[in-house]
């Protein structure tokens, strides 16, 4: 795929369309759709303080979490997006209880995508000011075209994505995303509202020096993640590594595609099925990590591989670094 600098992401978009040819265009629509809808919401991420869009609004998701109103905004914003541009046939979002079927008994209806989506990952660090993201995930749908999408078009394994990414809000704003040849990022221009290609061709190092967890909950993991954790801070060869845990799943991963690290979220005696979300978080984020020369694993299996269940289901996550996976699942598969 072409991967010329200063590209915006709408030339990238056209300049690599012709890598899809079973898409028609229809896929190349639907990132453009997310571009817009990015567009949109950094516009009142950024004004977050200043106008009254942050704080809860005293009603919890469809995960018992409290939703904030930027949670709602994004939520509204990305689903508008989609569904006005007509190029998919159905939206999950983790923020929703079930499945949005979007003219799906219109015979005329010939859209093959769904999409899932985290409209807003981290939105608990936003009224600190602190960087938060969207993550996506497209896959083909299974049933036939023309009919109303089932639950089974989106209960597929991640292996099936056929475009997955993130946009983090932070200091700048970026959009990363993959379509199963490599992964390449995008920065927003705000003065003239354009994203930019500025990482080209991004890769995870073979290994880094960072570890992500959230060590607050260190009495609840089991024994294999606390061996590896005491294995990461213990002074010898290349040791001990540094420990960076934002809370923003978006922002750690991201940080550690670019610097070389490993991103945590074990089950625990408190959540004994894992507390990522395996259609929202973990597949998107597997995929893009695969992509860009890392892994991604549940424990002793691999991510793509799992066949989800449920449409919230939770998983346990480990992702990062392929040489620091590879040392972790060493310390798992101990006690398997």
């Amino acid at each position: 795929m072409s991967q010329k600098k200063n590209f915006t992401l709408g030339e990238f978009i056209i300049e690599n369309q012709s890598a899809f040819p079973y898409s028609t265009g229809e896929l190349s629509k639907l990132i453009n759709a997310i571009r817009l809808a990015a567009k949109v919401v950094n516009h009142e991420v950024n004004k977050a303080g200043l106008v009254d869009i942050i704080g809860e609004i005293g009603e919890t998701n469809i995960q018992g979490e409290e939703q904030k109103k930027l949670d709602v905004f994004a939520n509204e914003k990305f689903i508008q997006a989609l569904i006005n541009r007509e190029i998919v046939c159905g939206i999950a979002s983790e923020e929703a209880e079930d499945f949005i079927s979007i003219n799906s008994n219109d015979e005329r209806n010939q859209n093959k995508y769904i999409v899932l989506i985290d409209p807003l990952d981290g939105s608990s660090n936003i009224d600190v000011n602190v960087s938060v993201g969207t993550i996506f995930s497209v896959y083909r749908r299974i049933t036939p075209v023309g009919t109303p999408v089932t639950l089974k078009d989106f209960l597929q394994p991640g292996k099936n994505q056929v475009a997955a990414g993130y946009i983090v809000y932070g200091t700048s704003t970026m959009l990363v995303y993959t379509t199963g040849h490599g992964v390449n990022g995008f920065t927003l221009n705000p003065a003239i509202g354009t994203f930019y290609l500025s990482h080209p061709e991004m890769q995870f190092p073979e290994t880094g020096n960072i570890y992500t967890v959230n060590e607050g909950n260190y009495i609840h993991f089991h024994q294999g993640v606390k061996d590896y954790i005491k294995y990461c801070q213990k002074e010898e060869e290349d040791r001990p590594y540094t420990s960076r845990y934002i809370g923003s799943l978006v922002s750690d991963f991201h940080r550690n595609m670019i610097k070389g690290g490993i991103y945590m979220y074990p089950k625990s005696s408190i959540t004994e099925e894992g507390k990522l979300r395996l259609l929202y978080e973990c597949n998107p984020m597997a995929f893009i990590a695969e992509q860009a020369n890392g892994l991604a694993i549940s424990g002793g299996s691999r991510i793509l591989d799992v066949v989800p269940t449920e449409l919230h289901q939770r998983i346990p996550f480990f992702s990062g670094s392929r040489k620091m996976v590879e040392k972790l699942k060493e310390f798992l598969d101990r006690y398997e």
